[in-house]
């Protein structure tokens, strides 16, 4: 009966080592396999214009009575000397990994738990500002970003539809003038670019913007800048400007991150230069270029719930490839969500924490009216 039972945890072991071997030369196809919904896209009613007044649509705004994870901080971080009154806007990254709709419903309990986890991972080093605003959204499953399938486009546009209004009542009931920062991760930052073109590119509120941070999502510096009408910040106090990264370590392979992005910006004309892709460096607040771990502030390196974690100074630097790629060496120990290929993307902003806080505190005190 013992041998059996040695069987059978050495048969276990062998499936699990092929899956993580399988997963490594096969990252793409199998992830395409495991998250795309098979069923078909359900068409659902736009988002109310004044859905968004509601405080129940809300992960985090200022009017919230219970701090909720937008509020969290690192263990043993000291309070700030001096909070900033910049608004925030922040669309948080995918949280909702299933295959049963192509968007997430706003009451699934899976998703909002890992928005939660994702909003302390991503969102809090903009939480020096006293006023963050975060909105629930019918958000694109992970699926979507895999797969070549129209439904995958519709459940984008579904999703964007929510984050405009959400954004519509964020400038409403900020104050009259006031500058504000546009941030988010992964699916947030491709919402964001989209923002930046419908809703600030030509308007008065260009002139408000202190900086917009895609992070986690190509910015290509030919073809989407020019669209968004926001140039990339080449200095450390410029305002009105866009930071973006993605990390990877030395040796990963960023193809399925690259093909995700072509997958939503269309096939290019014939003639057209190739992609340009933004690398801000976290950790000099420029394009391009490298910096020593010496010069990271600190990463917030999380425990394995992404619940709790403490900051760790010069844990790792930061090099901006010739693709555009924001390479981090060997790669730290981070926990348990990094993807194969040295894909760091989970950890796109925990890496360099402080670093961002700092960069927002910056840009906001050198903000002026224009």
């Amino acid at each position: 009966m013992a041998r059996k039972f040695l069987y059978v945890i050495a048969f276990l072991i062998v499936l699990f080592m092929a899956g993580r071997l399988a997963l490594t030369f096969y990252p793409e196809q199998l992830t395409r396999i495991a998250f795309t919904p098979g069923t078909a896209f359900e068409a659902q009613p736009t988002v109310p214009a004044n859905a968004y007044a509601d405080p129940q649509r809300w992960i985090a705004r200022p009017d919230l009575k219970e701090a909720g994870p937008a509020q969290w901080r690192p263990a043993g971080m000291t309070k700030d000397a001096e909070a900033l009154s910049v608004p925030v806007f922040f669309i948080h990254p995918t949280s909702y990994l299933k295959r049963a709709h192509w968007n997430a419903p706003l009451d699934d309990a899976d998703a909002n738990r890992i928005a939660g986890m994702m909003v302390r991972a991503a969102a809090t080093p903009f939480n020096v500002s006293e006023q963050m605003w975060i909105p629930r959204y019918r958000q694109a499953t992970f699926g979507a970003f895999v797969t070549d399938k129209p439904e995958a486009q519709q459940a984008l546009d579904l999703a964007y539809g929510d984050v405009s209004a959400a954004f519509d009542q964020f400038i409403a009931s900020i104050p009259a003038g006031s500058p504000f920062v546009i941030a988010g991760h992964s699916q947030g930052g491709y919402h964001l670019k989209r923002l930046l073109a419908d809703k600030v590119k030509g308007t008065p509120l260009a002139a408000r913007l202190v900086a917009a941070y895609p992070i986690g999502w190509l910015v290509d510096q030919t073809a989407d800048l020019p669209v968004m009408g926001v140039p990339a910040c080449t200095a450390p106090d410029q305002t009105g400007c866009l930071s973006s990264w993605l990390s990877y370590t030395d040796d990963g392979n960023a193809a399925m991150m690259i093909d995700a992005y072509q997958r939503f910006a269309g096939k290019r004309a014939p003639g057209s230069p190739p992609p340009n892709y933004l690398c801000t460096n976290p950790l000099t607040g420029k394009t391009g270029g490298s910096a020593p771990a010496s010069a990271n502030l600190g990463a917030m390196v999380p425990d394995a719930k992404l619940e709790n974690g403490s900051i760790k100074p010069a844990l790792v630097g930061a090099r901006c490839d010739a693709q555009g790629i924001l390479r981090i060496g060997p790669g730290p120990e981070m926990g348990p969500f990094v993807l194969p290929e040295g894909n760091y993307h989970v950890y796109d902003v925990p890496l360099y924490w402080a670093n961002l806080r700092a960069d927002f505190v910056r840009r906001a005190k050198a903000w002026r009216p224009r």
